[in-house]
């Protein structure tokens, strides 16, 4: 043939096979006599017939670079050995050429997996055409494999990759968000053109362009550990329901991520809050990230929220430990005197006090135990707050049986309005709480002109002490009735 006697065959870099199909066609021909239409479907129904036409093509050629390629000595030591170069896996794909040539098709390609005669796996890029003046019986078809294992290896790699990338993402136990940015981007740079310099007092005066910014943000995934935080059945929902998530606090978050990247902090972080779609709320830790292929145009930034709603309600529970008193859920000394420091300095005038102490609660605690000492302090501790609730006044424990209350901006008339509540209130408990009444000394005042916050404050607890003191003597004086009756 021609083909055998050009230099090109023999020096191409390429593997060259030369084989005749000529069998192949025949039995083409006894499968077209049989009715046979689909060729396609029928080889799958049987391996067996895909494995019969490999056996029929006749090997009549192959170059220097098919020997190299598949580590053969010789064409003899490649041909005693074909059954090791086209393995299973060559079953499904040998089934395109069959069907390309019985389609009358003089040109076929697809990939296949061949093994070197010392079983190294070969990816390759198989091609094939029908010579001229060889159409009818098939005899002489031309097959080129190229390697292309290392492109393949590549490309399972990439693929890999890509899932394991996938993977992290979608089962990444911290919500993550995928975003386009682009369009904040460009708005950014339009006032950059316009010579902005002072981007925080152009939002202050501007406050809308925060507004206009987030409905700029395209939102292109989210994985599921974000349905599950916001309480999503799935991503339509959350979508759908967004703005619920972003709630009004955003507003303020949202406005200091624009000045960072307009500072050019691609990747900064900082505490938020948003809302789960069944309103309850949900601080989180947000980290934005630019991703660094896009750098240039901010089309793919990440966003990655965790949750730190439990760390917040603990600190929250500190917090309300630092300034609260546990037994009476009043404020304790502590805030009592940050109080009085913060009135002492405003300057807000006039204020009034009360002074509170329990009478008779030592005694108590001796006879019956300090359980029903410590019910009349969470008793009084419950008028007290629902006395100052709805107000700019504050009640404190601040000793055992002791209780201030500030009322900030209260004059005489004011103040005397709350002891009536205080004394109503009182009343009302102790009918409730019938056959364990209690009892409590009151001292008042009102701080006169330019007269100091402590002076004030001894008015009052002199007063209160009067109190006491009155009520300890009437109840003497009682008991030693009772004692002569």
């Amino acid at each position: 043939m021609d083909m055998l006697d050009s230099p090109f065959f023999e020096l191409s870099p390429i593997a060259m096979w030369l084989e005749d199909y000529s069998e192949v066609n025949k039995q083409f021909d006894l499968w077209r006599q049989q009715g046979v239409q689909d060729l396609s479907t029928f080889l799958q129904q049987d391996e067996s017939r895909i494995l019969q036409c490999a056996r029929k093509i006749k090997l009549l050629q192959v170059n220097a670079k098919t020997l190299e390629l598949y580590q053969a000595r010789d064409f003899e030591h490649l041909c005693q050995n074909l059954d090791l170069v086209f393995q299973a896996e060559m079953c499904q794909t040998h089934i395109r050429e069959l069907v390309a040539l019985w389609n009358g098709e003089t040109h076929f390609s697809h990939s296949a997996v061949n093994y070197t005669l010392n079983g190294q796996r070969l990816d390759i890029q198989l091609k094939g055409i029908v010579l001229p003046s060889h159409e009818q019986d098939l005899s002489a078809v031309l097959i080129t494999t190229e390697d292309i294992t290392s492109y393949t290896e590549a490309c399972r790699l990439q693929e890999q990759s890509c899932h394991l990338a996938e993977a992290r993402f979608h089962y990444s136990p911290t919500s993550l968000w995928v975003e386009d940015f682009s369009r904040i981007k460009i708005k950014l740079d339009q006032l950059r053109a316009l010579e902005i310099e002072d981007f925080v007092t152009f939002l202050d005066v501007h406050p809308d362009f925060v507004q206009e910014c987030i409905k700029e943000i395209l939102i292109v995934d989210v994985n599921q550990a974000t349905l599950d935080l916001f309480g999503a059945p799935n991503k339509e929902i959350l979508l759908k329901n967004v703005h619920k998530v972003f709630a009004k606090e955003m507003l303020q978050t949202f406005k200091e991520q624009l000045i960072e990247l307009w500072n050019g902090n691609l990747h900064h972080q900082r505490e938020a809050v948003n809302y789960a779609l069944d309103g309850s709320i949900r601080h989180v830790l947000l980290q934005f990230t630019v991703f660094p292929d896009y750098l240039d145009d901010w089309s793919t930034v990440q966003v990655a929220l965790t949750d730190i709603t439990a760390r917040k309600k603990a600190e929250n529970y500190l917090e309300y430990l630092g300034k609260h008193d546990v037994l009476t859920k009043l404020y304790n000394r502590s805030f009592y005197i940050a109080e009085l420091n913060r009135l002492e300095r405003n300057q807000l005038r006039p204020v009034s006090c009360i002074f509170i102490d329990l009478n008779g609660l030592k005694e108590l605690n001796d006879s019956i135990g300090h359980d029903a000492g410590d019910s009349i302090l969470r008793r009084l501790g419950n008028i007290l707050n629902q006395l100052i609730q709805h107000t700019p006044y504050s009640a404190s424990r601040i000793g055992g049986d002791e209780f201030v209350i500030l009322l900030p901006g209260a004059d005489d008339a004011a103040l005397q309005n709350c002891l009536q509540s205080l004394n109503e209130l009182l009343l009302v408990d102790n009918q409730f709480y019938s056959n364990q009444p209690m009892s409590i000394s009151i001292g008042c005042a009102t701080n006169e002109l330019n007269e100091r916050m402590d002076d004030m404050l001894k008015r009052a607890d002199l007063d209160m002490y009067r109190q006491k003191k009155k009520y300890y003597l009437n109840k003497d004086r009682r008991i030693q009735s009772e004692i002569r009756n």
